[in-house]
Order: C-alpha cells, then sequence, then structure tokens
C-alpha cells in the first residue's frame, strides 16, 4: 500500500499546488469553514472542493472536522501568504509547469548523468528562463526571496563575531537579505551583492541608491564563474554551488584569485548526508541533476572540492538544522 501511494506522489504534490494557486489556506480562517463557504470566497466548485481538500487532508494538509467543515493544520497554515515562515511561493516553484515535463525524463538523466532540460526546451534551464519563462522565473524568484528571508536570520546570528571584518561580499546572493540582515546588525560593515545583471537590478530596497543601507552597500553584476571582482576581508557564498563540479571549482578559484591572504570564506549548504529532511533534500537533488546537470553536496564532497582549490578548510558547523557552513580561509 505505501509503494502504491508512492506511485500517486504526483497526486499529492498536484494537490498541494492547487490549494496554494486558489488561494485557499488564505480565505480559511481561524474558524473552520464549509465547503461552500470556502467554495464561494475562493471562486470554485464545491464538489471539485471538496475532493481537493479530502485528498489533502490525507496528507494533514487541513483536517476535515463536523458538518462538513475543514480547519487549518500546522501545514497548511504554512501555505498562507502572511504565514511567517511561508512555504507557499516554494510549493508553487517546485510544482511549475516544466517540472511535470522533466520528471518523466529522470530514468535518461541517471542512465547519462547529464541534464534534460535542454533536450526538453531547446536551451539552458537558466536561459529558458529569463528568455521564454517569465511566469516561472517570477515564481523562482518569489520562492527564493522567501526561502532567503527565513535564513537571513538564522545565518547573520551565526555569522554574530565579526571582528576585524570590515568589509562582506556575498556571491550569487540573489537580492541580498543576507547582506542586508548582517549591515544592520553591524555598522562598521561594508558590502557588495555580486549576482547576475538582471538579479542586481532587483536588489533589496534598503541595498539599492536611496536605500538606508546604500552608502555602504556595492552592487555587482557579474557571473561569479567568470570573475569575482571584489576584494573584502569575509566571502559568503550560500546555496549556489549546486551547478556542475567544474563551476564549483571555478567559483571557488575565483575566491582564491581575488581574495587576499588570510581572507575567510563561508559556504553554506544544505546537504544530503546531514539533515532531517533527507526526503525534500534528496529530491532537491534529483531536480537539479533534472534541469541543471548539478547536485546538493554531501560534506565529503563540499570539501573535497574546496581542499582541492586550495582553500584552508577549518571546521564545519550547522546554521539552522538544514544548512551547514564551511568555514575556511585563503592561504598566505
Amino acid at each position: 500500500m505505501r509503494l502504491r501511494e508512492l506511485v500517486f506522489g504526483a497526486a499529492c504534490a498536484a494537490a498541494v499546488r492547487a490549494a496554494a494557486s486558489l488561494g485557499i489556506a488564505d480565505a480559511l480562517g481561524e474558524q473552520a469553514m464549509t465547503v461552500d463557504q470556502l467554495a464561494t470566497a475562493v471562486q470554485v466548485e464545491p464538489r471539485p472542493l471538496r475532493r481537493l481538500l479530502r485528498a489533502l487532508s490525507c496528507y494533514g494538509v487541513f483536517t476535515e472536522t463536523d458538518d462538513d467543515r475543514y480547519a487549518h493544520t500546522d501545514m497548511s497554515r504554512q501555505l498562507r501568504e502572511d504565514a511567517p515562515n511561508s512555504l507557499r511561493h516554494i510549493a508553487l516553484w517546485c510544482t511549475e509547469p516544466w517540472t511535470w515535463q522533466a520528471w518523466p525524463r529522470l530514468d535518461e538523466a541517471v542512465r547519462t548523468g547529464r541534464n534534460i532540460f535542454p533536450d526538453l526546451y531547446g536551451k539552458e534551464f537558466f536561459d529558458y528562463l529569463h528568455t521564454d519563462g517569465a511566469d516561472s522565473a517570477k515564481v523562482f524568484n518569489q520562492a527564493m526571496t522567501s526561502s532567503s528571508r527565513q535564513s537571513a536570520a538564522d545565518l547573520t546570528a551565526y555569522l554574530a563575531d565579526l571582528d576585524g571584518v570590515s568589509s562582506v561580499v556575498d556571491i550569487g546572493g540573489g537580492q541580498g537579505h543576507v547582506l542586508a540582515s548582517l549591515l544592520e546588525k553591524h555598522p562598521h560593515l561594508h558590502g557588495t551583492l555580486l549576482d547576475l545583471p538582471q538579479v542586481v537590478e532587483n536588489a533589496d530596497p534598503r541595498l539599492r541608491p536611496g536605500g538606508a543601507l546604500a552608502d555602504r552597500t556595492r552592487l555587482v553584476p557579474g557571473d561569479c564563474r567568470v570573475e569575482i571582482p571584489v576584494r573584502a576581508d569575509l566571502y559568503i557564498i550560500k546555496n549556489i554551488l549546486e551547478w556542475d563540479d567544474e563551476s564549483t571549482r571555478r567559483t571557488l578559484r575565483n575566491v582564491l584569485a581575488a581574495a587576499r591572504p588570510g581572507a575567510r570564506l563561508v559556504v553554506v549548504e544544505n546537504l544530503v548526508d546531514d539533515s532531517p529532511s533527507m526526503r525534500f533534500t534528496t529530491a532537491m537533488d534529483l531536480m537539479l541533476l533534472l534541469n541543471v546537470g548539478g547536485a546538493k553536496h554531501s560534506r565529503e564532497s563540499m570539501l573535497a572540492l574546496m581542499t582541492e582549490a586550495g582553500l584552508l578548510v577549518s571546521d564545519v558547523r550547522p546554521v539552522n538544522p538544514y544548512l551547514h557552513a564551511f568555514e575556511s580561509t585563503v592561504p598566505a
């Protein structure tokens, strides 16, 4: 029976996506609501909505009460747009339309060891997002923003002691939530956000010209796999070393080329061999194989690549239950 449930996993994922897309969790308040009330609120037909809610409640997303009513659970609350740790955009991103085309080709990716995305769409994954997949790119950015905001506080707490550090660069830092949090906590700090041009254009408003932290911020458009034209005391690379190993090697070598001896590099990753959420992490690992030919790292693989690049790795420590920081320095 468990195997029968697993092979219908797509139905569960589709049900979560439907709930997130329809805004059911946002429409449901603190009190249980009837299916008819919910159907009116989200403008759908009551009978298929009842079927959707029944399926979701089997997985603990919403719960059925008396009198044909449904109420929130801890999981369904996380599908609310206004939840402190909302997973609504993550749920939408992991079930984007292109994923339904890619998953059936997993056997081919395993057989060949390469990503199958170019075969499906005629171009590499991120080229597709920036040219043909505008809607998907928007969902991706929302998901990454949500995830970054949630981890920024944890990473800022982890980097509490920055004595002797006057400059920091967040490599591939997206909108710069981590950088903004660090600059707010450490008034003496100057920071640089390095990411692709279309990403830094939409940086956190606090970092852009006119923002509260703009006078201590540089926004540098670029590709860290090509060059890192920034010298700093502290370099942060968080959750981007998931491409093929050669791209990771180039990025690490570029840090070494830019940094002064003794500079600190902190690589932050969620690992496939040290996480309480192994089902999610290993699923993301397989998705990376499909779309970019990348992989989530194990502790051993990350240590090997950093050591091979010439970095002096001193420690691996948890940032939170899901993220680990690899502490290293640039040799003299």
